[in-house]
């Protein structure tokens, strides 16, 4: 019999439903059954604002140590909820395919945001988001909001908010129907949360050959590029995953666009910078893929690539972004 690869995930829908799609892959390309092993973090039981609670690690911390308890064989992550610091023990060895990396306004009947006036209620627990809403819809009130997508479908089905602010990556994942509006916001204006609309597949440093091996095979180049040049600017900044801030990074052939924006929680101000950055004519692509683990002279392949977001980071912090961060 065919030992099981058992995947820990969180218990919401969302984080079930994207796990299954991975499940999915990971039996195609592995060879073995892969089953769910439902795991509650702090983020799914503690009811408090974001804010309050501090975002980094509350989605991921007791995941890990399923993992690193032996618990499960591999974890999967929403990559916006990881800590940009990565445990030893574990390793992200895949990052498959992003989803759709924008936000999307829900409303009732399709008022843009912007028009949205006085009086309107706008529900959203991110404080990256609240900065952003502050400015697109200023006499608008923003509500801070916990709870899972219905739930937060249901609080503008009632008339209790007027719109809420959710990942078009999480509505493509459950495949959510309903009658509200959906307004997708652009990323030029509204920026995302580094790592949105990535997964990460984490296992153990130590895992067996074979399971790397298969994980490698789900991991998409182009996205594991763009997402550690923003986690690098996260990192850079030594702001949390719930800090007032975006960064968005898109591969086109050897280049790299990346777009980052420092929000000032109270007050109108911000910072950003919209650059691209060569990848070395391809010798990046070539040579900064994969997840470092198997390297045979122990470097790091993605050291240069992080380097593009470090130095984005640097630039942030030379216009003073680090006045505007908690």
């Amino acid at each position: 019999m065919t030992t099981a690869i058992r995947l820990g995930t969180r218990r919401s829908a969302l984080a079930q439903a994207q796990s299954g799609h991975v499940a999915d892959a990971l039996a195609k390309t592995a060879g073995r059954p892969v089953e769910l092993v439902p795991i509650t973090s702090e983020g799914d039981t503690n009811r408090a604002s974001l804010s309050e609670i501090g975002g980094t690690g509350v989605f991921a911390n007791r995941l890990r140590e399923a993992l690193m308890a032996g618990e499960c064989d591999i974890l999967v992550h929403s990559l916006k909820d990881l800590p940009t610091a990565q445990p030893a023990e574990l390793v992200i060895a895949a990052t498959p395919l992003r989803e759709d990396p924008r936000d999307v306004a829900i409303t009732r009947d399709g008022t843009p945001l912007h028009r949205l006036g006085s009086g309107a209620k706008i529900g959203t627990g991110a404080p990256r988001r609240i900065a952003q809403v502050r400015r697109r819809a200023p006499h608008a009130q923003v509500i801070d909001i916990r709870g899972n997508v219905d739930s937060r479908l249901a609080r503008v089905e009632s008339g209790e908010l007027d719109a809420v602010i959710l990942a078009a990556a999480g509505l493509s994942r459950l495949g959510s129907e309903s009658s509200l509006q959906r307004e997708l916001l652009g990323l030029s204006e509204w920026p995302t949360a580094p790592g949105q609309g990535a997964l990460a597949v984490e296992t153990r440093a130590d895992a067996d050959a074979s399971l790397l091996a298969a994980l490698a095979a789900l991991d998409d180049e182009d996205t594991r590029i763009a997402v550690t040049v923003e986690r690098a600017i996260l990192a850079g900044l030594e702001a949390g995953c719930q800090a007032p801030m975006a960064a968005h990074a898109a591969v086109s052939r050897d280049s790299i666009r990346v777009r980052a924006v420092v929000y000032e929680p109270d007050g109108p101000r911000r910072i950003g910078l919209d650059v691209t950055e060569s990848l070395n004519g391809g010798y990046i692509r070539r040579n900064g893929s994969g997840n470092g683990a198997n390297a045979a002279d122990g470097a790091d392949p993605m050291h240069a690539i992080r380097e593009i977001g470090m130095s984005a980071a640097h630039r942030l912090l030379e216009q003073g972004a680090a006045d505007l961060l908690p």
